[in-house]
């Protein structure tokens, strides 16, 4: 029903004396913490609420009218002022208007910056109105219409203006073609359609003779119908100028961000570009806090696992290292650890390269190497700021690493992320760097490795028998499988035809017994570590990987290719 920023739709329901409190703790699970959307929806069909009432103690709480009844019908003069695209883009509706202030009929009233924006681009004071959202979407549709212009529409349009004479040297002629509406457009609608398609990164690269677009979902990457050659410019123009960036400066990387405004939702798009041999490559990493649950109960971990996290950052002292290659989601683990143990008894910091998701009640340092501001420094400063839980988004080097140790022995807890293959890969990792062993032992109490992977699309999943070399690759004897299912996906217009829809989670998680401890001031090598770690219990990532493919939430393909 709504989208969820703060406050939580379950906070506004606890202040209503109306709403009574132990059945609305008996429906608020681990799947609504983060998602008020589907817990709107809950209490509305356990009838603890009626959706009029909800709508009214919602903006009771913001502080906004509400609409209970019947949808109204808005005032012809407000609608003109806003453009349809605009509307779509933002969730709203223009209700009704005079010389100061105009009503928003609103998607998601939660979404605070649709005020800030629109009330400088309309020159009025914006008043939103909570309504039922799938009514508002029903008559946006009425109102201005759908949004039936595609890419291929907009690539016609564009391919026929003339973008081949714009001297890169000359940051006038960059910024009239970054200010051309057709590139505006066809910007914001390459980003709605990665975005809605829940990408989690956006590559815009040009090459000798081409310019290519492609987007990151599920880890897999897909290639949109490629621009002509000549808009890579202006089309990267366009980025770096709304996200802030030098726009003449083509020699050297560039980082930024880019909050925007996408089908009601707020999205944070992390921008870098990188100098190339035929123009700048540009890459968004997309953030978008309401695909992310950061809940270690959503994030699919087993209940020893869990347990373990739970018992790492509840420790009064203690290095956890989190570990795994790019984009296996060690960060959102990290957060999830950390929103635990977020209470007003402890004080948190956290050093982060850039922060990806602001939580409350987290003091979240961005680190900046321009100033000097690198995780070693900033960490030595947290020191004095009397911090319980410290997190550094990586250990980089020996000095971040040498006071990470000495944080952790005065008393506080250290959670942190390497880029090792597995969890007793990290030990070794931190040693090579040159870490005394004794320390380390000291120290460190939890590694966590993790692997994200595909999991099987729900709609098209089919039961099949594996070839007998699928078998053998995955190191099975006939007993191991035995009365076992294995599943894949045949492909629908659910998944795009891939077979996979959405990702699962493989961990294996060391705890630093005393055993383990003697062997690291021993400097006892990786394999003799894990084999250690195993005998004591720990379950390894394609021990993992077999568990899900024996719960049908992953292929045997995903599991040899990732482990």
């Amino acid at each position: 029903m709504f989208e969820d920023h703060n406050p939580t739709i379950y906070d506004i329901l606890s202040a209503s004396p109306e709403v009574p409190q132990e059945q609305l703790d008996s429906l608020y699970g681990p799947q609504y913490r983060e998602n008020s959307k589907s817990f709107a929806d809950e209490v509305v069909r356990a009838q603890l609420v009626t959706k009029g009432a909800l709508f009214r103690l919602i903006a009771d709480f913001l502080g906004f009218d509400a609409i209970e009844g019947e949808m109204p019908q808005p005032e012809t003069a407000a609608i003109a002022l806003l453009e349809p695209t605009v509307a779509r883009d933002y969730g709203v509706i223009p209700w009704r208007a005079n010389e100061a202030e105009i009503f928003m009929l609103a998607k998601d009233p939660f979404n605070f910056s649709i005020i800030d924006d629109l009330t400088f681009s309309l020159k009025l004071d914006v008043r939103l109105v909570v309504c039922d959202p799938e009514e508002l979407d029903e008559l946006i549709l009425e109102t201005y219409g759908s949004d039936e212009t595609t890419l291929a529409d907009l690539l016609t349009q564009v391919a026929s203006d003339s973008y081949g004479d714009i001297d890169e040297t000359k940051e006038e002629d960059l910024s009239a073609a970054a200010a051309d509406t057709p590139i505006i457009r066809f910007v914001n609608l390459v980003l709605q359609t990665a975005v809605k398609a829940d990408a989690s990164d956006i590559h815009f690269e040009p090459f000798e003779d081409e310019f290519r677009i492609r987007y990151r979902v599920d880890g897999a990457l897909y290639e949109m119908a490629p621009p002509p050659k000549n808009l890579s410019i202006p089309v990267i123009s366009r980025i770096k100028v709304i996200a802030d960036l030098n726009i003449a400066e083509h020699r050297i990387p560039q980082d930024g961000r880019i909050k925007l405004t996408i089908a009601g939702r707020p999205v944070d798009l992390r921008v870098s570009t990188l100098p190339t041999q035929f123009g700048e490559s540009v890459v968004l990493r997309v953030l978008d806090k309401s695909v992310v649950n950061l809940d270690l109960e959503a994030l699919g971990l087993p209940e020893d696992i869990k347990t373990e996290i739970r018992d790492a950052v509840d420790r009064p002292n203690g290095i956890f290292i989190v570990t795994g290659p790019t984009g296996s989601g060690k960060t959102t683990t990290l957060y999830s650890a950390l929103r635990e143990v977020n209470d007003v008894d402890t004080k948190i910091l956290t050093a982060e390269d850039p922060v990806e998701y602001e939580i409350e009640g987290i003091m979240q340092v961005p680190v900046n190497h321009q100033v000097g501001l690198d995780f070693a420094r900033a960490l030595r400063a947290f020191l004095r700021q009397d911090p319980d839980k410290i997190m550094v988004g990586e250990i980089r080097d020996l000095e971040t690493a040498r006071i990470a140790v000495q944080a952790s022995l005065t008393g506080h807890v250290v959670l942190s992320t390497l880029h090792t293959n597995d969890a007793a890969g990290a030990v070794t990792r931190l040693l090579d760097m040159g870490l005394e062993p004794f320390l380390l032992a000291a120290s460190l109490e939890f590694v966590l490795a993790q692997r994200l992977l595909r999991s099987i699309c729900q709609d098209c999943k089919e039961e099949f028998v594996p070839k007998k070399d699928m078998i053998t690759d995955l190191e099975l004897k006939p007993e191991d499988f035995e009365g076992r299912k294995f599943y894949y996906g045949s492909g629908c217009p659910e998944c795009n035809d891939t077979g996979y829809r959405g990702r699962c989670g493989l961990f294996e998680m060391i705890r630093i017994t005393d055993a383990i401890r003697e062997l690291v001031t021993e400097g006892a090598a990786t394999l003799v570590l894990k084999h250690k770690a195993i005998e004591e219990g720990t379950r390894t990532i394609r021990d993992d990987g077999l568990r899900a493919i024996f719960d049908g939430r992953t292929t045997i393909e995903e599991v040899l290719k990732y482990t």
